[in-house]
């Protein structure tokens, strides 16, 4: 069984002490494929540089909400920078994590929308694929897709267990991404959200070293654990872990254009 975490951040500093040693430990796990998702322009240059390192990690630029800076002049130098890391490597697989958060900033929504949707521009221009970060701001993050095309779609990552961002969503042509949040005794409505979403529709991720999933919460997540994800989707649909292993894998392959041999 072989397995693809659509979400993690191997740059984070929760990894210094033994990043190399687990990326070894990760791909003799199973997870033989995994993206390092970039938020910020070191973060987006790291992942670049851990996936043009290692054959099985891929990568994604973007500047996340939380991420961009408090003026429309420094948001556009820092989108020019991004830009150039973005196009440095055929192992960036996407324009992300990118989007709208307002739990933590009520006091900028403006500029996010706009970074929000120059990063949109940004994917169609280089024909990639989104990844979606939102947080407390589902009408204006629908609202924004719906007026600003992602023309090669994307994925709403660790997607909010919402009813009406995921029908909204999957009506838009979006996959979307579980994480371990849907694994968590207290999460009332995974079971339905998940039930929503078509098997060709559906990614998982660990959103690692945060979001530790069932029976590992409040410990350092890694994408070790992303079985743990399959396993909850696998239960909810009726369906063997193997199953959705090789979906979620194919899934993955697809959205992110990573033209790889048939899983069989």
């Amino acid at each position: 069984m072989e397995l693809f975490d659509s979400h993690a951040h191997l740059d984070d500093e929760k990894f210094n002490e033994d990043r190399e040693q687990l990326i070894q430990q990760i791909k003799e796990a199973g997870v033989t494929k995994l993206i390092s998702a970039g938020y910020s322009l070191e973060g987006s240059k790291k992942a670049k540089d851990l996936a043009e390192k290692y054959d099985f990690i891929y990568a994604t630029a973007g500047v996340s909400p939380n991420d961009i800076p408090q003026t429309k002049e420094k948001l556009w130098i820092m989108l020019d920078k991004m830009k150039e890391i973005a196009e440095q490597s055929k192992k960036i697989v996407a324009i992300g994590e990118i989007g709208l958060d307002y739990y933590w900033n009520k006091d900028n929504k403006e500029l996010q929308k706009l970074a929000f949707m120059k990063q949109i521009e940004l994917a169609n221009e280089l024909k990639l694929p989104i990844v979606i970060h939102t947080r407390e701001a589902v009408a204006d993050t629908i609202e924004i897709l719906k007026q600003n095309e992602a023309v090669f779609k994307g994925v709403f990552h660790c997607c909010p267990l919402n009813r009406e961002l995921v029908k909204e969503a999957l009506k838009l042509g979006f996959y979307i991404s579980f994480a371990g949040p849907v694994t968590f005794k207290n999460s009332k409505n995974a079971y339905e959200i998940i039930a929503m979403v078509p098997n060709e529709r559906i990614l998982i991720e660990t959103d690692s070293p945060y979001l530790s999933p069932e029976p590992l919460r409040g410990k350092r997540n890694d994408s070790r654990n992303v079985k743990y994800i399959a396993q909850k989707v696998a239960d909810v649909k009726n369906m063997e872990l193997e199953e959705v292993a090789k979906i979620t894998y194919q899934n993955a392959e697809k959205i992110f254009g990573i033209n790889l041999e048939n899983k069989s």
